[in-house]
């Protein structure tokens, strides 16, 4: 692991998650770090894996999740992050779990997503007095892959020894250009569905003795297409309806195809819930010869302008010298589920890198959020 002569605590801590290899699912070492970073401070740290009896693999399961607490009464005031990451992918300038400082950047995978915003808020901790209020981080190892039992099972641990937090803060990469131009107060939904057209396989010669499906799937596809589901609200872009996979799995030349598929995917704003689109769909898909399954990721969610983006926007622009954008673009993240529990915000380092290869972070712009978090705990816990 490289070093340099003054280190920040937040870069110390960032080198020791990035240290840990963490591929979604997280297991293991990576935890044992993080706990080893809070426990000094005074937090009760409990860990549990979910999933593990879970028969279908899709699932995602075992995940481990990490729900670590500190101070008694007052506001709780919530940090919500993942220790998980993608898989690095070939072609890296240096091993992609060996954290290595070039410059004034640290390169490895998870620096910006997001062990690098996690070090910040740990980091911000060491400043925040225990009789502040009380303080929790909600971290979990299945935010990259199908969030089952991630922070969903937090949830459900949080809900069961009855303390759920007042207002909650992600620290997903939300940042763009520079730290503090963007903040997410909430997210489009996502749902995919899967179509399937049946037909009976025969000789293209003898189409009569067929059945093709494709004509019917192509039929169904282009109504799907020509749905507009609305055109956007004052915080969200319009929803969209994209066609993902086309398939027949016929490898022959002179073969009809005896069944055709499609997947979609939508996104959606708050002028939806998944439950009504899967039931758009299915109003064409249906009547066109087809079925569909459909899994929904997320329902869109929105936290209004108050106290907390308020804050926060504040002080982004007091030490960044920046007023954040409140947006709500992007992919779906964990917020998604704990804004069913109270207020959420996510805010965090650059993603121009994230998910790429040579991931990297300005080590500036993680003393920065370190400080744009302390200020932000603090200021909500004192109200």
């Amino acid at each position: 692991m490289t070093q340099t002569m003054t280190e920040s605590l937040a870069l110390t801590y960032a080198q020791r998650l990035m240290a840990c290899e963490s591929i979604s699912p997280a297991r293991g070492s990576v935890f044992d770090t993080m706990e080893a970073m809070l426990a000094p401070l005074g937090f009760t740290v409990e860990r549990f894996i979910a999933g593990a009896d879970d028969p279908n693999p899709a699932h995602g399961g075992p995940v481990e999740n990490l729900f670590a607490i500190r101070g008694k009464g007052g506001r709780h005031f919530a940090f919500a992050g993942h220790l998980d990451v993608v898989p690095p992918g070939d072609g890296w300038a240096s091993e992609p779990f060996e954290p290595e400082i070039r410059g004034d950047l640290l390169y490895g995978r998870g620096a910006v997503d997001m062990k690098g915003s996690i070090a910040a808020f740990v980091a911000a901790l060491h400043d925040i007095p225990e009789d502040a209020g009380t303080v929790s981080l909600i971290i979990t190892g299945d935010e990259e892959g199908p969030a089952i039992h991630g922070t969903r099972a937090l949830i459900d641990h949080m809900k069961a020894r009855g303390t759920l937090p007042d207002l909650c803060l992600v620290g997903e990469p939300t940042s763009v250009n520079q730290l503090g131009d963007m903040m997410k107060v909430g997210r489009r939904g996502s749902v995919n569905i899967w179509i399937t057209v049946e037909g009976t396989q025969g000789h293209v010669a003898y189409p009569h003795l067929a059945d093709n499906p494709i004509p019917r799937l192509v039929a169904i596809l282009a109504q799907i297409k020509a749905v507009v589901l609305d055109e956007g609200t004052e915080f969200f872009q319009p929803s969209n309806i994209e066609i993902t996979e086309l398939h027949t799995g016929n490898p022959a030349t002179n073969v009809i195809p005896a069944k055709a598929l499609a997947r979609l995917s939508i996104r959606f704003n708050d002028l939806h819930s998944g439950e009504s689109l899967v039931e758009l769909i299915r109003g064409i898909v249906e009547p066109g010869g087809g079925t569909l399954k459909a899994m929904i990721s997320g329902e869109a969610f929105l936290t209004p302008p108050g106290e907390l983006s308020e804050t926060l926007a504040a002080i982004v622009e007091e030490v960044a010298g920046i007023a954040p954008e409140a947006s709500t673009t992007g992919g779906t993240s964990d917020a998604r589920f704990l804004s069913k529990l109270c207020p959420v915000v996510e805010f965090g380092l650059c993603n121009a890198t994230m998910h790429k290869l040579d991931e990297a972070v300005a080590i500036a712009d993680l003393d920065a959020l370190t400080e744009i978090y302390r200020r932000v705990t603090l200021r909500l816990l004192a109200r």
